[in-house]
């Protein structure tokens, strides 16, 4: 299911009644820094559940070598 020229130019004309033409660069411009956010956020959670893994990882062969 993809979306269509007709669903799409609906969509704009909906949403240039709704806002008007002037609060349009400011929607998008919002949306923007929230886009911008939200990708900084999910890369600083999957880099810190990465180090967490591999502390887990790590956290067996240290009690392995001390025991020996």
């Amino acid at each position: 299911m993809s979306i269509g020229i007709q669903e799409i130019t609906l969509v704009i004309i909906v949403v240039l009644l709704l806002f008007g033409g002037k609060r349009i660069p400011e929607l998008a411009r919002a949306l923007g820094r929230a886009s911008y956010e939200f990708k900084k956020a999910k890369e600083t959670i999957k880099k810190e559940a990465d180090e967490i893994a591999n502390s887990v990882k790590d956290e067996p062969e240290k009690e392995e070598s001390s025991q020996s």
